[in-house]
Order: structure tokens, then sequence, then C-alpha cells
């Protein structure tokens, strides 16, 4: 059995949002005075072995200085997630970025809740207040969409510091072979330009996100046989920043359910 199967294995228990919730275990990852903490949560640990089923993930990260300064901005992150979780956008209505950009987190509800995947925490630093393109935190909604003809994760929040604005991430999906089969990315230079920088980001995927035609995300666990479980890299990140980059790796487990 391949790796790439086996690490989706506990990708799938990350994903499996909707029994037992454990502690979001961080991987803290530093170069010179920036420090990155990506976290990852595994509900319920227990999937069956050869049946994909409806799953959840959790992962976010967040961006401190350990000098007296702001830290550089945080230009692009990549979240691959292992090959045994499967997302499937087609299960779901997209939602369009002009449906919820500008919007209210209650119209973005009305116009795309068929189209609702998640939802997570938003944090930033915004510099220039009179400038503001986007809030200083909030609760943000992740939706099934696209974006420039790719499929994609519209992440939206709204907040009223320091002044009323909504904010939408797209979060590009793409495919790969490896370990790691489904590769979510943002610009955040685009979206933020010099106005202030992110230092929170969270998106809790799949708790939502059911129709007729399916789930947005199943997995199974892919533990050999004659194994109760499995151990594997269930989610790798790269944080862009200026000058640097940091990458960080999640291991986790899943055990087998019959």
């Amino acid at each position: 059995m391949s790796v790439r199967r086996v690490a989706l294995g506990v990708l799938a228990s990350l994903m499996a949002f909707g029994g037992m919730h454990p502690i979001a275990i961080a991987e803290v990852v530093q170069k010179g005075s920036i420090r990155v903490h990506f976290k990852g949560r595994l509900a319920p640990t227990a999937l069956p072995r050869d049946r994909p089923v409806p799953v959840g993930v959790e992962v976010g990260a967040t961006v401190t200085s350990l000098r007296d300064s702001d830290p550089p901005r945080l230009k692009r992150i990549s979240i691959a997630i292992n090959g045994a979780g499967r997302f499937s956008p087609g299960a779901l209505p997209v939602c369009a970025m002009r449906d919820i950009q500008p919007s209210t987190t209650q119209n973005a509800i009305k116009a795309c809740g068929p189209s609702l995947v998640g939802s997570g925490s938003f944090a930033a630093k915004v510099l220039l207040p009179q400038q503001a393109a986007f809030p200083a935190a909030g609760k943000l909604y992740a939706f099934n969409g696209r974006y420039r003809g790719h499929a994609a994760i519209l992440a939206h929040v709204y907040g009223t510091e320091p002044v009323p604005t909504s904010f939408t991430l797209p979060f590009v999906m793409s495919t790969r072979k490896g370990d790691f089969g489904t590769v979510l990315t943002t610009s955040l230079a685009q979206a933020t330009g010099n106005s202030g920088y992110i230092t929170e980001l969270s998106l809790e995927l799949g708790a939502s996100g059911r129709s007729r035609q399916g789930a947005y995300l199943t997995a199974d666990c892919p533990a050999p046989n004659g194994f109760g479980g499995a151990t594997f890299p269930f989610a790798r990140a790269t944080f862009e920043f200026a000058h640097s980059a940091l990458n960080s790796t999640l291991i986790r487990n899943c055990e087998v359910r019959r």
C-alpha cells in the first residue's frame, strides 16, 4: 500500500469532524524572528478501512514576531492535504465571488447557503484604518466556488473594525501526484496590499457540505490489512514571506472502525 493512501488515512480521520473533538496539536516552525504555529484537528479518529465516509478537517495558522516589531507580511499560503481525503466540489452548488463580495455575513449566507462547506476565524493588523480593505478580526465562512476557472474555497469574512468591511480569500484547489493529493493556495499580498497583514487564519471544512449528490469531503482509514490503525503525514503547509518561506508538516493517525 502506498504511503500516499496511508497518509490520507490520517487526513481522513482529521477530516472526520462529526464526533469527538480532540485537541488541535500545533507544529511550531521558526526562521529568524518569524514564528508560525500550524495546527490541525482530527475527529473522530475511527473510520472504515475500505469505505470512504463524510469527514471534516480543521487547519489553521498563527504568525508572530519574536522581536518588538511587526512580522514581515505573509504573501502566500499553500496547504496540501494527504491524498486519502477526497474533495468533491461537484457535490455542491457553486458560489460566485460576486454573490458574496462585498457582502455582510448574513447576506453572504443568504446568497450562497447551499454552497457552505465550513467556517473558521480570521485576524489581522490593519496599518491604514482609513484605507482598510479587510477587517481586523471576524468569523470566516467558507463556500464552494470557482476562481479564475478553477475550483476554489471562497473564505468570506465580515467585520466592523476599524470600519465595516467584507473580505474574501479564494483558496484555489489543485491536484498533484504523491502523498499529498489536494493543494489549497491563496495569495495574501494581492488582498492586503500595504494596508496591513494577516496574523491568524483557520478553516474547518466538511462539517457542512452535503447534498443528494454526496459529501464535499470523504475519507477512509487506509491501514494495511492486519493493522488496526496507521500514522501518516496529514497536512503540509508552506508560508511564503517577502524574503523567506517556512514549511510545516502535521502528523496524525487513524484507527480502523469495524
